[in-house]
């Protein structure tokens, strides 16, 4: 049977998490669907890149797509508001993009530009954010949610800012803010809005469980907060608290812990109303989860709930909690970043090389003189297949092991050795033919297919792009960009350039378990091979680091023009004089120093002058170059 596009479509699952925004087309290309005046058009990734390539922009590259950002914003508010008209609540909701999540110049912007029709407000957790949030958001419905440690600085521009008519609140995080708060705000002249944070005991799930409960880093916890109360009435300033937030975590997958702490959360909510505090908007937190692996379960990398059921929820507790306390239904936020942004950006590398382990030519013969074992090692070859795999694969190890012991003694010669190891890995692709779909596998054949493996070399660096899969073995959405219409026959981990034992991606989405290795196409002499990792909008782009001082890579924006793509915005990646600044060097003084050690060996006669300019010219050629692989 002919391999399809529909099989390599449930292959990577890109019909599972792909959604309405990635798919294939018929020429086996990824493609993304952007909207234009309504209408949509489903835009090839490799043609993308191949214009990129024509114009001299070299990979890696982050895409970043608007018009994904926008949906995701629309679909987010679109869902609040249908279960709000739904079940008759009589609150609004209002939701803010945590700018931690992507700080970039160009995502701040096009949520306070096109989120500006939902009054879809900032939450910053420093000064520099707080000072990025002042430049771009000044819609005076939209909130601006103040969280993390504040000094003084921090304290006195979100009350000028108030002053300023934005609605600025300052959320009490840890006890001693309180009176920092008061002081600084009797000292300005201005009242401040006031929210407090709660450490619920309700427990989260997935990889970020730990960033909330009883012993998460911030927040009040009960005695705190009576006190926080008692110090706010004794001060006179009950009045200015009016939200009330906490934070359950990152990438929740289940929505029944989001129920569970929702409802602690409401209760809590309605005693501070009972103690007389105004109050008024709830802040539900972040959490809202990605589902990465398309699986819609409640593993780590995925869901079990979609973004209606996850407004409807939370909708539904608050108002049955506050219409059986007899209150106002409050103004509901949110605080999601990774649902917001993560679709928005897919970075894309080429495949440098291949390092490939299956050998199905059968290795020549040991000469007649060569050492027994390899003479027995070759006999093994003639058993794969008779239906003896065991047998076959112990005796393989057993002679591969004992030639290596033999070279190590000096008894066999470094191509006796280089011939073994080649009949070894023959005899193991053979197994590997064997036993494919037998019901039952001893534990040592299940590895068989696992080290049968390739490693294709991508120009990317894990721990620039990919920081939490190196990190926390977070997963991502990882395919070729295009030649779906061949079957992919070889399996493959993805190394990166940093020369580094971690700097690889060596598990994958797959249906119900992780996959240990990436179905790939064999590499075609004087063929680019282009592969994705998708949903990788949130965090990654600014945890990355400079590992083996590899910088930023080259980023571009696409946004449709009639029917067509346009780049809309490009921004230059790290130079390598860029990258050796921030670890301390003076790019000139690297120069002066390569120049004097040039010119002493012109001296000395090593080189000559005409040599020495050209020596200099590919220095300063390099230190003005990208720092990734130049083809």
């Amino acid at each position: 049977m002919d391999w399809t596009v529909d099989q390599a479509r449930d292959l990577y699952g890109i019909c599972r998490w792909g959604g309405e925004y990635f798919d294939l087309n018929e020429e086996g290309e990824v493609v993304v669907n952007l909207t234009d005046d309504g209408t949509t058009h489903a835009v090839s990734l490799k043609k993308i890149i191949d214009d990129l390539r024509e114009r001299g922009r070299a990979l890696p590259l982050i895409l970043r797509f608007r018009n994904l950002l926008d949906r995701r914003l629309e679909k987010l508010n679109g869902a609040f508001r249908s279960s709000i008209e739904k079940t008759g609540y009589r609150g609004e909701y209002r939701g803010v993009y945590p700018i931690k999540v992507n700080q970039q110049q160009q995502v701040i912007e096009e949520i306070t530009d096109f989120g500006r029709r939902y009054h879809y407000g900032l939450e910053a957790g420093s000064r520099p954010e707080l000072l990025a949030a002042l430049a771009y958001m000044h819609d005076p419905e939209a909130l601006l949610i103040c969280n993390g440690y504040k000094d003084r600085a921090f304290i006195d521009l979100a009350l000028q800012a108030t002053r300023m008519g934005l609605q600025v609140m300052l959320v009490i995080e840890m006890p001693g803010e309180l009176a920092v708060i008061i002081e600084r705000s009797e000292a300005l002249g201005i009242r401040p809005r006031l929210g407090v944070r709660f450490r619920l005991s309700a427990k989260s799930e997935g990889l970020w469980a730990g960033s909330g409960g009883d012993r998460s880093t911030f927040g009040l916890n009960a005695s705190q907060l009576v006190d926080a109360i008692d110090t706010l009435k004794e001060a006179s300033y009950l009045d200015c608290l009016q939200l009330f937030h906490y934070h359950q975590g990152s990438q929740l997958p289940n929505i029944r812990a989001i129920r569970e702490a929702a409802t602690e959360a409401v209760r809590v909510y309605v005693s501070l109303v009972e103690e007389g505090a105004p109050m008024g908007l709830l802040d539900l937190g972040g959490g809202l989860a990605v589902d990465y692996d398309g699986s819609h379960t409640n593993s780590p990398s995925s869901c079990n709930y979609g973004l209606e059921e996850y407004a409807s929820n939370l909708v539904a507790i608050v108002q049955e909690s506050c219409d059986q306390a007899g209150l106002s239904h409050p103004t509901l936020i949110t605080e999601a970043g990774r649902a917001v942004v993560a679709h928005y950006s897919v970075l894309v590398f080429d495949v440098l090389d291949v390092a490939q382990f299956s050998i199905a030519e059968r290795p020549e013969k040991p000469a007649q003189g060569a050492h027994e074992t390899l003479h027995n090692l070759f006999e093994v070859s003639d058993r794969v297949g008779t239906g003896q795999p065991q047998e076959c694969y112990n005796d393989a190890l057993f002679y591969r092991d004992q030639v290596r012991a033999l070279f190590n003694h000096s008894q066999v010669s470094l191509r006796d050795r280089a011939l073994a190891e080649r009949t070894f890995w023959h005899v193991v692709t053979g197994l590997a033919d064997e036993i494919r779909g037998l019901p039952y596998l001893p534990e040592e054949l299940q590895q068989i297919e696992d080290q049968l493996t390739d490693f294709y070399y991508g120009n990317f660096s894990v721990f620039q792009s990919l920081p939490d899969h190196w990190a926390i073995d977070h997963l991502f959405p990882i395919m070729p960009l295009h030649r779906h219409q061949e079957e992919p026959t070889r399996r493959a981990i993805l190394a990166d350039i940093t020369c580094d034992s971690d700097g690889k991606v060596d598990r994958f989405i797959d249906r119900e378990e992780v996959r240990r290795h990436l179905p790939v196409h064999p590499l075609e002499s004087g063929e680019d091979y282009f592969i994705g990792a998708f949903l990788t909008g949130a965090y990654q782009e600014t945890l990355g680091d400079l590992h083996n001082l590899l910088g930023d890579p080259n980023v571009v924006s696409i946004s449709l023009r009639n029917g067509k793509p346009a780049f809309t915005h490009e921004v230059k990646g790290d130079s390598v004089a860029e990258v050796l600044s921030y670890v301390e060097y003076d790019p000139k003084d690297l120069e002066a120093r390569f120049r004097k050690f040039a010119e002493q060996a012109v001296q000395e006669g090593r080189i000559t002058a005409a040599q020495r300019r050209d020596i200099m010219t590919a220095f300063r050629h390099s230190l003005q170059g990208y720092t990734y692989y130049d083809r």
